[in-house]
């Protein structure tokens, strides 16, 4: 009797624990607030869609991700003269513009200029986006 008695405790609790983590699961914002933190965001970053074009043969194509939903991007890109520095990312709008993770770690593309690029073929250009000193992407 004991011994059925501390099962069905057993199983209660276990259950109970097990109900608490699936309505804290679904009861957590991230679920639909991502997206709505995104909102103001990406209306921005969704002007950023299209080539841009680096210095030799470099280049950045930005689309939209649609299967992720408003705010998500996929950057295909060839960031190195070398083959293996290209590539598909998947980026996310962010206040700073669009966060994305590649093999040389957590990067951020952003607005700016010729200068912004560090780059002296590039100086000149007002329309770029920059991930780095060094790696930026212009259009005409």
């Amino acid at each position: 009797m004991i011994k059925t008695a501390l099962a069905l405790s057993t199983l209660l609790l276990i259950s109970g624990c097990a109900q608490n983590s699936n309505t804290t699961a679904s009861g957590t914002p991230d679920s639909g607030t991502s997206t709505e933190q995104n909102q103001p965001h990406h209306q921005e970053t969704d002007q950023w869609v299209g080539r841009w074009t680096g210095v030799e043969g470099l280049f950045l194509d930005i689309s939209k991700n649609e299967a992720a939903g408003p705010g998500h991007y996929l950057l295909e890109m060839q960031y190195g003269l070398d083959a293996d520095q290209s590539g598909t990312f998947e980026g996310q709008a962010t206040a700073e513009g669009i966060r994305f993770n590649r093999e040389d770690g957590q990067q951020l593309l952003r607005a700016g200029d010729g200068e912004a690029t560090g780059m002296k073929w590039l100086l000149e250009k007002e329309d770029c986006l920059v991930v780095k000193t060094g790696e930026g992407y212009c259009r005409d």
